[in-house]
């Protein structure tokens, strides 16, 4: 891959389609000055997906990291690590048969008011095969489509809920198989939200499609035929191949990645073998349409 020049102090090695970048030539394990922190928001904005290679941290570095990019966001239904409200440890022993959290594609926490702008993992084990994380450009997905497919897509409202995987009659109140992370069920996730089906990006204002299978419920004034008939159209063509990036992790990689314009999906392939990473989300803002941008 080449490295981007028009950066002072970070390098930056897009993947081909520039949807998705390396970024080396620094230590995150400390504040960063404000020169680089600028560089590195930067890269984010322009590749939505950046990762960090060899980069050891503690829970503590951790925090500080992911508060250098705003306040943390709000994770619910899962049980976060002793001490450490706001990490989560996405953990899956070598003798698990429940299928890998996240295994859907998906923009976290869309059904929150205020879903989060951005999440980060960091690796602490990974393993030898496997263990993938997909990733979706939900700019050129929207980008691609037809002008009189984008006109009737700028105007709609989609209606998001936590209720297919937490909710009481939910995927993860069904499952039958033991799981080492701690999912908590509620009728709280059956509440719906409405976003529009087309978010524009409060900092690149870019225009992208902003549903997915996992919380996405339908359309508003749709009738549920139509609204499954659009979105079914929608989730095939976002995650074409030509719009994902596979993401190999290794030991200390930390990524970091843009709710707002990409979705994403845990690949598996790894049963035997424990796989350890540590989660944390940037607090975003309400999404806004384009109507209102």
């Amino acid at each position: 891959m080449a490295v981007e020049s028009h950066y002072e102090h970070i390098r930056v090695q897009p993947q081909p389609h520039g949807f998705g970048a390396a970024i080396t030539g620094l230590s995150i394990a400390q504040p960063l000055p404000a020169p680089v922190l600028g560089e590195v928001k930067k890269a984010w904005a322009a590749h939505s997906v950046i990762c960090f290679p060899d980069q050891p941290l503690t829970h503590s570095q951790l925090e500080a990291f992911t508060r250098q990019f705003g306040e943390f966001g709000v994770d619910p239904y899962i049980v976060p690590m002793e001490g450490h409200p706001h990490i989560l440890e996405l953990r899956r022993e070598p003798d698990e048969k429940a299928v890998n959290f996240g295994a859907q594609w998906h923009s976290d926490w869309s059904f929150q008011e205020e879903p989060p702008a951005g999440t980060i993992l960091h690796a602490k084990v990974t393993p030898p095969v496997g263990g993938d994380t997909l990733y979706a450009d939900c700019y050129r997905a929207y980008e691609d489509l037809s002008d009189t497919m984008k006109r009737l897509l700028d105007g709609l409202v989609a209606i998001h809920s936590a209720s297919l995987p937490y909710g009481k009659e939910g995927l993860f109140a069904k499952e039958t198989e033991a799981r080492t992370m701690k999912i908590l069920v509620s009728e709280e996730a059956d509440k719906t939200w409405p976003h529009p089906l087309v978010r524009v990006h409060p900092v690149t204002r870019r225009k992208a499609l902003y549903v997915s299978p996992v919380y996405t419920l339908g359309i508003e004034g749709m009738t549920r035929g139509e609204s499954a008939a659009l979105l079914g159209y929608l989730y095939q063509h976002m995650v074409r191949d030509e719009y994902v990036y596979r993401h190999r992790w290794s030991p200390d990689m930390l990524t970091l990645w843009d709710n707002r314009c990409t979705v994403h999906n845990a690949d598996g392939g790894y049963d035997g073998h424990l796989r350890v990473m540590h989660r944390t989300t940037i607090a975003g803002e309400r999404p806004i349409g384009v109507s209102a941008a």
